[in-house]
């Protein structure tokens, strides 16, 4: 059987139905899955009852894993991370623009998200269409951007110096740890080759993204403000309000996310496993 695949904005996602993961996926089924994913940036799935066995069987099918250094893995599956907020926590993960593993050297292809508990209102995921971004962009600016590249890092978002205050550390419990090994700095494009579309991306982001190549931080910091607000402007945007068995799978290299703040008193849980990407190439206009 195909699956059938529903836009769900202009810009990015799609609904995909006709999937059940763990009944298994056809060889035909999971192409269809795959393009879905190449097509629009991040797909959706409903009504998953899946176990975390399940999860990376079905991970396995896309990429091998990347095993999370920061993030506190499941119980028994070090291979998937925990995304997590209990009720007295104040503070979520994720509740910036981002892009997944951008500081490392071959950044993650994707990221495959699964609801085990949230909350009755609240908790969304919003998610930003980067091909959009860059067509968006003026002819000029096209122009002067496809010829730079940027430097990101996770020093300072997962490194010793991330959480000083004894308030924050509170916060991040065991959520987040092993700050000894944010040591990656990596260089990429800011105009990107999708390595599987072959379309161009705006490639930077401001968890990771620290400067341009060849420009100061204090230099870099106007430009880069003004990339991440055009980056996730309305219209390239779409709100995905979870369910418990929901399931969102990302491109990283396509779509920025962030996680909504918006649930304080209420708990929610889910699974993450990250796909292990490529290096990537920059594009270049012929």
């Amino acid at each position: 059987m195909s699956i059938t695949v529903t836009p769900a904005s202009n810009a990015v996602g799609a609904f995909v139905n006709g999937v059940d993961i763990a009944a298994g996926l056809s060889d035909k089924q999971f192409t269809e899955l795959r393009q879905a994913f190449v097509d629009h940036g991040v797909i959706f799935l409903r009504d998953q009852d899946i176990t975390p066995e399940q999860h990376i069987e079905f991970a396995e099918r896309w990429s091998e894993i990347n095993i999370n250094r920061f993030f506190q893995p499941v119980e028994g599956y070090p291979n998937v991370a925990e995304v997590r907020k209990d009720p007295d926590q104040v503070h979520n993960i994720g509740s910036n623009w981002h892009t997944d593993h951008s500081y490392d050297d071959e950044p993650a292809m994707g990221s495959i998200l699964y609801a085990r508990q949230v909350p009755a209102i609240g908790g969304d995921t919003m998610f930003a269409g980067q091909y959009a971004a860059y067509q968006a962009l003026s002819d000029g600016m096209k122009e002067t951007l496809g010829r730079m590249w940027a430097h990101h890092s996770s020093r300072h978002a997962f490194g010793a110096l991330a959480y000083l205050q004894p308030t924050e550390t509170a916060q991040v419990g065991k959520r987040i740890g092993n700050p000894e090994l944010a040591t990656q700095d990596s260089r990429h494009p800011v105009i990107i080759k999708h390595p599987l579309s072959g379309r161009p991306a705006l490639y930077v982001n401001g968890d990771f993204t620290v400067r341009f190549d060849g420009w100061t931080q204090d230099e870099s910091g106007p430009l880069l403000q003004q990339l991440y607000a055009h980056a996730s402007r309305p219209e390239f945007t779409y709100r995905f309000k979870w369910e418990k068995g929901s399931m969102a799978i990302w491109d990283n290299r396509a779509v920025q996310h962030n996680a909504i703040n918006d649930y304080p008193g209420e708990f929610r849980l889910m699974h993450r496993i990250t796909l292990e990407g490529e290096s990537l190439e920059p594009f270049v206009v012929t």
